[in-house]
């Protein structure tokens, strides 16, 4: 080495060595945290689509769907799996590695000989390699058990890009799932809150005016308790309902990740059909073993576990490389400076073979195991479509007898309504067939928002997609589009025929 490369090399070291021990814990700033969670607020909330109209169930999903951060998640993730699954491919491939250098040493390489015998130096000192040279190769190789392996690893990845597309597909399932439950509600809310805030001042009003007909003794004290009784029953079963409408339509607001100030209303649309009760379950329960995500990511999981044993079972056999490449050497002395080398090796660990017993009853546990998981994933997928079907005749049964109770409460409105005269009795009478009437128009849009969320569940418990496999676009209009066209197809197929005896 040069007197100034090694003067530097020695004086760097101080410094190399210092800089070692330097690092020390550093938090973040409140500049820097309030820079991160304003950049976060803009990336949770761009580029969506403006709301230009009343949104009907099919947009809230379809909006739920385009910016739930889940579903984007799981999208990148899917992305993230495809391109690892590219990578491994390639390591399949043979080496194929160029290189150079440059070396240097402060004095020259040389040797003498001896005899073997007489022990005497047969050669005066001599060198065969410059001080300074320069080298360069490219050289080609390939490995038998390493192309094995890579091959097996390649398939694992593979299986891990269709896994987290099952894991996408429940995603969705499940986001159309918790826009189902909230819709119907937040759109009872919409409907409902404006009169429920107005029914409630006209009772507030209605209980100050009953203590002040107490005070005055206009009317037995018994009686009056007993209409402020009935009143403050009406404002707290009026204030919870408030909050439920209330907590719906937030919910439906974060389904679809609307940004916080901008208002949104919903469209007020047809009540959509429910189908009837299906039947015919055992074709529902088959039907859910072949679609259901999870079991196909249970299935997948089981060829990603044995191509690991399979991999294992590749080390043990005897390995060949074959290797080749061209050479270069600035040496002056070499008689030749550049030149091709081959080589084949075949090699074999014979002690690996040992584990072959172990490795055969590793690969039958693991079999039996992924084979079990699988089969009481099944038996739960099984139970919920039974439970599902019974939980929607359920809530059918509700909604009707929902319904019933809305129609006498309707009618007594108007009895009360058409008896009323100027007295106080009269007119509580009133505001409390009001309140049990329009606590009944709640419980019917809530029994309705319950048999909507009940067909919801059976219809993700037998795993069915909710989007077609292909898109023309991914704006909301036509994701919304092909929801719809895609889960009444379903229901048209599927669930009708279901719905037949069998």
């Amino acid at each position: 080495m040069p007197p100034f490369a090694l003067r530097l090399t020695v004086a760097c070291m101080p410094l190399v060595l210092a800089a070692c021990g330097s690092v020390q814990p550093k938090a973040f700033t409140a500049e820097e945290l309030n820079d991160r969670v304003t950049s976060d607020m803009v990336a949770m909330y761009k580029d969506q689509e403006a709301i230009a109209a009343p949104i009907d169930f099919h947009e809230a999903a379809a909006r739920a769907l385009k910016y739930n951060l889940d579903y984007k998640l799981k999208l990148m993730e899917t992305a993230l799996s495809r391109n690892l699954h590219d990578v491994s491919t390639y390591e399949m491939l043979p080496r194929l590695v160029a290189g150079a250098g440059y070396a240097h040493r402060n004095n020259d390489s040389g040797g003498t000989s001896i005899g073997i015998e007489d022990r005497l130096q047969s050669l005066r000192p001599s060198t065969s390699q410059e001080r300074d040279h320069s080298m360069a190769n490219l050289s080609f190789s390939w490995n038998a058990l390493d192309f094995g392996v890579s091959y097996f690893r390649a398939q694992q990845k593979a299986d891990q890009v269709l896994m987290a597309e099952e894991r996408r597909r429940k995603v969705i399932q499940n986001v159309l799932q918790d826009v189902r439950n909230s819709y119907w509600r937040a759109l009872g809310a919409q409907k409902l809150l404006t009169r429920v805030d107005t029914l409630l001042e006209r009772v507030n009003k209605a209980l100050v005016r009953a203590k002040e007909i107490e005070k005055q003794g206009l009317m037995p004290q018994a009686q009056v308790l007993g209409y402020q009784r009935a009143l403050l029953d009406a404002v707290n079963t009026l204030t919870l309902r408030r909050q439920d409408l209330e907590l719906a339509r937030a919910e439906l607001r974060a389904l679809m990740s609307v940004a916080p100030g901008v208002n949104f209303t919903l469209a007020e649309q047809a009540e959509l059909s429910l189908p009837r009760i299906p039947v015919n379950v055992e074709a529902l329960e088959r039907l859910a073993l072949e679609k259901r995500p999870e079991i196909m990511e249970e299935w997948y999981r089981k060829r990603v576990t044995e191509n690991d044993i399979k991999a294992a079972k590749v080390l043990l056999w005897p390995n060949i490389s074959f290797d080749a490449g061209w050479q270069y050497d600035s040496n002056k002395y070499n008689y030749n400076s550049s030149w091709f080398d081959t080589g084949l090796r075949v090699s074999w660990n014979l002690l690996k073979l040992t584990q072959y017993p172990a490795l055969k009853r590793a690969h039958q546990a693991q079999n039996d195991t992924d084979d079990m998981r699988r089969l009481a994933l099944s038996m739960a997928v099984l139970t919920q479509v039974r439970v599902g079907v019974q939980r929607y005749g359920l809530s059918l049964q509700e909604l009707e007898f929902a319904e019933e109770s809305l129609r006498v409460d309707q009618r007594l409105l108007n009895y009360a309504q058409a008896a009323a005269k100027s007295q106080f009795d009269s007119e509580l009478e009133v505001i409390r067939t009001e309140a049990r009437a329009l606590l009944g128009e709640y419980q019917r849009y809530a029994a309705y928002s319950n048999a909507q969320a009940a067909w919801g569940r059976l219809y993700n418990s037998v795993g069915l997609d909710i989007l077609p496999e292909t898109v023309e676009s991914h704006d909301v209009s036509t994701l919304a589009v092909a929801m719809k066209d895609t889960m009444n197809q379903w229901q048209q197929t599927v669930f009708q025929a279901a719905a037949q005896q069998q």
